[in-house]
């Protein structure tokens, strides 16, 4: 061996000693966050049931769309998972899709009284089906006047309509169309039923939605159009967040 070749392999096997524990150490490292993943599924045996976060950090409480104070929420438990305990503190629009025992038929419904008392519970399902709600949340504040900030468009009164919240529940017929809408408020248009529903915007582009639990936001000032472009009656809820302007 010359003694170039002794100096290579004697480098060599200072750099194998220096990997090897980095190495080490990194194994000690992923350890224990691998076991933070596990206490965070969805498998009741191991999750911490007792956990109490806030409902936007409840991990079966989606936010998939944000406006600000206004929060958009797919909530989805599987048939035997239970959510962790999780306190309400902001008014909410809940529209319902699906129980464990099926479809909920469109149905909705909305709390206010989590603004001056929080509200703190833990939601299981039993199935055998799909726990499912599209749900807004309002935390900017109260607009007083209820009648002030009504849509253009829509006729009849509001199923749901409070100092945050407002939702109209809406039956369409095959090839019938709503008339164009302008909301001074946010707001959000999700399917309850089956079909196949067309939201078009004023510039002609449109968003399709096919199933239960598809939803379509609309920015405040901007008009649109629904239209069901099925074969058979489909069922909507047109939901407003107010928002002073």
């Amino acid at each position: 061996m010359t003694g170039d070749e002794s100096m290579r392999s004697v480098l060599l096997l200072c750099m194998a000693a220096l990997v090897a524990p980095s190495f080490a150490l990194a194994q000690a490292t992923d350890a224990p966050k691998k076991s933070t993943v596990a206490v965070t599924t969805v498998d009741v045996t191991t999750v911490d049931v007792n956990r109490t976060v806030p409902i936007l950090q409840e991990p079966r409480h989606r936010t998939v769309h944000r406006d600000g104070d206004i929060y958009v929420l797919d909530i989805q438990i599987n048939p035997g998972d239970m959510t962790l305990q999780h306190t309400h503190n902001a008014p909410i629009l809940y529209n319902f899709i699906s129980s464990g025992r099926g479809p909920s038929g469109g149905r909705i419904s909305s709390n206010t009284e989590y603004v001056e008392k929080n509200f703190t519970h833990q939601v299981e399902n039993e199935g055998p089906g799909l726990f499912r709600i599209i749900a807004i949340t309002n935390y900017g504040p109260p607009i007083a006047d209820l009648k002030a900030d009504r849509p253009s468009g829509l006729t009849g009164e509001p199923e749901v309509e409070n100092q945050w919240l407002r939702a109209y529940p809406v039956t369409l017929e095959p090839g019938k169309s709503l008339e164009v809408k302008t909301h001074t408020n946010p707001n959000l248009i999700v399917q309850v039923g089956d079909g196949l529903v067309h939201v078009t915007r004023e510039d002609g582009i449109t968003s399709e939605l096919t199933a239960m639990g598809n939803w379509a936001w609309r920015n405040p000032g901007s008009p649109y159009q629904v239209r069901n472009a099925g074969k058979a009656p489909v069922k909507l809820v047109i939901n407003e967040a107010r928002r002073a302007n």
